[in-house]
């Protein structure tokens, strides 16, 4: 069975891996009785798959329940007569609900204060991984039969009836997360006419929809550093551009962090034009996939071909000019003396930044995504350099088990996120002294969250004082995780009296990043200050994503961050009220400035 560990680890932490969640296989582990229920959560969400997308986390539950968590804490509920006594008034049969609800919730809090869970439902990450782990020659290491089995059951659950992949679980067929998904079957050893016929359904999803040369340009990168795409059907992706002064605002320092760090290491391996070992399987997969024989297709042409059903985003004519120059001119004067001198010089500097965010966030980095990239250029720069062991060593804070098998999940969990909301319901509940244990360790669950250093530069934000969205070994913060991370910090320091409470000079600290945060027309942006200028979307390569260049504005952001302002302010009235109190107005005139005509407010943000 499946075991979830939970704040552990060996790797290096900035606070002793409080937070971390991860699943290890032990082959002794259940009784027959947990183990038929595991395979009965299972078989019922193969059996529904059309119908629910979504998980349960019933294989976290049922361990929870075995380990006596959860048995002990129903033992205290209400008897069931109790539950519909109809003389009961209405708010005697609220609180009865509520707590009902609590004592259940809190039986799923660990013991270091937060709820673990899955953050799950992205398609297109675990492929991802799967290639680069089959690339560097980790695959057997990293991903044993056990996950493979698990692997292969969430990429069968999740096919769609026509045969494809969704971006995500609830989504419609793709050919990005297609024409992936069916390489990573192949690579974990599922034959051409495998999967009781999923395979083949798949296989045909991509042939009937032009074959892989209309996989957008995420895709396109990934299938040419396997080996079965060519560079030459890639629109450029300069290292050299990492080499412009910052000043200038197509600088990648200036883009939103998510595109830049995933650019960067595409970047480099454009640059390298790195391509991993060809073998008979790599050989078959060219035969499989495309509606030509290989050596006749026009990989010039396949530059800018994309499925309509990825085409969220049409590159502008502007756009296309621009890839054609570079490709016909920039690329190959790069290639050569003496430019190439400026090629090599781009690469270092890549990996330089490379290593910083590595280093910064204890090899997780920012999303799933860059992590696997960084972790095939860490390989590629050296195989056995230390970097991409650590890389190894932290995959599996993205893996996550479920009835409906093995997953990548888009962060290494939402901690912070969840406490933060569970704490201000528990409050609202006014049953507050009743579960006074529970705050009491999401209270040090937010104390250890708190980023206590700035990262090494790299164009990031000042973090010190913030709190992520996950865990500080991550340490990206984000605006509107700091604000909540410090409202209910603030909250819970006026009524929780026997716990050693978080220091005055921490909130201010918080304080410090959510002005610092604060962009000209008072709107708060996700984790930095907006950089750019919105037409750098004209440049914006990705075909299945729009609105990526930059870190816009949000209503969300600026509103967590009018909230917490606010209660420090009544609490610490003293300190830097003139810059707060001009930071609220400012953001309450951004605020009306973006409402629509019918009232409402846009929910843009993912979180």
């Amino acid at each position: 069975m499946w075991k979830l560990k939970l704040s552990q680890g060996n790797e290096p932490s900035v606070n002793n891996h409080i937070g971390r969640q991860y699943w290890e296989f032990d082959p002794n582990l259940g009784t027959p009785d947990e183990r038929a229920q595991v395979e009965k959560a299972r078989t019922q969400f193969t059996d529904n798959r059309f119908r629910t997308k979504q998980s349960s986390d019933l294989l976290m539950r049922i361990q929870l329940a075995a380990s006596g968590n959860l048995s002990a804490e129903m033992k205290l509920l209400p008897p069931a007569a109790d539950e519909v006594n109809v003389s009961k008034s209405g708010e005697e049969m609220v609180k009865t609900a509520l707590r009902r609800a609590l004592r259940f919730y809190s039986s799923l809090q660990a013991q270091d204060g937060f709820w673990p869970g899955d953050y799950g439902g992205p398609l297109f990450l675990l492929p991802q991984l799967v290639i680069g782990l089959f690339v560097t020659g980790a695959m057997d290491l990293i991903l044993p039969s056990e996950h493979r089995k698990e692997i292969l059951r969430y990429l069968y659950n999740h096919q769609n009836k026509d045969g494809g992949w969704g971006l995500h679980i609830e989504g419609e067929s793709t050919m990005f997360v297609t024409a992936l998904s069916y390489v990573a079957l192949r690579l974990l050893g599922e034959t051409k006419d495998g999967g009781d016929g999923a395979i083949e359904k798949a296989r045909n999803w991509i042939l009937n929809h032009g074959g892989l040369t209309f996989i957008p340009s995420w895709g396109k990168i990934w299938l040419s550093v396997l080996g079965i795409y060519e560079w030459s059907g890639n629109n450029p992706l300069l290292p050299e551009l990492w080499l412009l002064p910052y000043f200038l605002p197509i600088h990648p320092g200036r883009l939103w962090c998510h595109s830049r760090m995933v650019y960067l290491p595409m970047s480099y391996l454009y640059g390298k034009k790195f391509v991993g070992p060809i073998n008979s399987l790599v050989l078959s997969l060219r035969r499989e996939l495309y509606t030509l024989p290989y050596h006749l297709i026009d990989w010039n042409q396949a530059r800018n071909q994309c499925a309509k059903e990825d085409l969220y985003y049409p590159h502008p004519m502007l756009q296309d000019i621009l890839w054609d120059c570079l490709q016909k001119v920039g690329e190959p004067a790069l290639m050569k003396w003496p430019l190439y001198n400026l090629r090599k010089k781009a690469l270092q500097v890549v990996m330089r930044h490379i290593h910083c965010e590595d280093e910064n966030t204890r090899y997780i980095c920012l999303g799933p995504v860059n992590k696997v990239l960084n972790m095939v250029c860490c390989w590629v720069e050296d195989p056995n350099s230390e970097a991409y062991m650590c890389h190894l060593s932290r995959i599996k804070d993205y893996l996550w088990i479920a009835e409906d098998g093995m997953k990548m999940q888009g962060y290494n969990g939402s901690q912070l996120w969840d406490v933060a909301f569970s704490v201000q319901a528990i409050l609202a509940t006014d049953l507050v002294d009743e579960y006074g244990s529970v705050l009491k360790k999401a209270h040090n669950f937010i104390k250890n969250t708190q980023v206590r250093k700035n990262s090494d530069f790299s164009y990031r934000h000042i973090s010190k004082g913030g709190w992520p969205f996950s865990t500080p070994d991550n340490s990206w913060i984000v605006s509107d995780s700091t604000s909540e991370g410090l409202k209910v910090a603030l909250l819970l320091s006026d009524i929780m009296l026997d716990v050693k409470p978080i220091a005055t000079d921490r909130f201010c600290e918080a304080v410090n990043v959510i002005l610092s945060l604060q962009n000209k027309n008072g709107g708060f942006a996700s984790y930095e200050l907006t950089r750019s200028y919105a037409w750098l979307e004209i440049f914006n390569p990705a075909e299945l994503f729009r609105d990526i260049m930059i870190d816009y504005q949000y209503v969300e952001c600026t509103s967590a961050a009018i909230q917490a302002l606010t209660l420090f302010m009544k609490m610490y009235p003293c300190y830097k009220k003139k810059e707060i109190e001009a930071c609220i107005a400012k953001a309450i005139d951004f605020i009306e400035s973006i409402q629509l005509l019918d009232g409402s407010w846009y929910l843009s943000t993912s979180f």
